[in-house]
C-alpha cells in the first residue's frame, strides 16, 4: 500500500488551505475533526447533515484536506483514522484557521 502524503508545515500554503475549505462538505468534516476528542474513522462521515455521501466522494474530500495539510490520516488495518492538524498549523498561521471556521459557523447560523 502506498504511504499517505502529509505535507510538512513549512510547505502548507494559505492558498491550499482556502481551496480545501472552499467546499461546504470539507468544512463540515473539518468542524467535526476539530471538535473530536480522538481521531475519527472516515465512515463516521458517510452521513453529513441530511446528505449521504458515497465512499469515493468522501475519500476525495479527505485527500484534499490531507494534501492541503489540514488533517493527518493514519492507516489502521483497512480503516483510516483522521485528526486535525490545527495545533501544528497554529505555529505558522496563527488564528487564521480558527477565524475561517468561526466565519463559516456564523454564516451557517445566519442561514446562508
Amino acid at each position: 500500500m502506498r504511504p499517505l502524503y502529509h505535507p510538512p508545515v513549512e510547505e502548507i500554503t494559505v492558498q491550499g488551505i482556502l481551496y480545501a475549505l472552499s467546499d461546504p462538505v470539507r468544512v463540515e468534516i473539518m468542524r467535526e475533526l476539530i471538535g473530536a476528542e480522538c481521531p475519527l474513522n472516515c465512515s463516521a462521515f458517510l452521513q453529513l447533515g441530511s446528505a449521504t455521501l458515497p465512499k469515493s466522494t468522501l475519500s476525495q474530500h479527505f485527500k484534499v484536506l490531507r494534501e492541503a495539510g489540514l488533517i493527518r490520516s493514519e492507516r489502521l488495518g483497512v480503516e483510516l483514522k483522521n485528526s486535525s492538524r490545527c495545533q501544528e498549523l497554529k505555529k505558522k498561521f496563527g488564528p487564521m484557521l480558527q477565524a475561517i471556521m468561526q466565519a463559516y459557523a456564523g454564516e451557517a447560523r445566519a442561514g446562508r
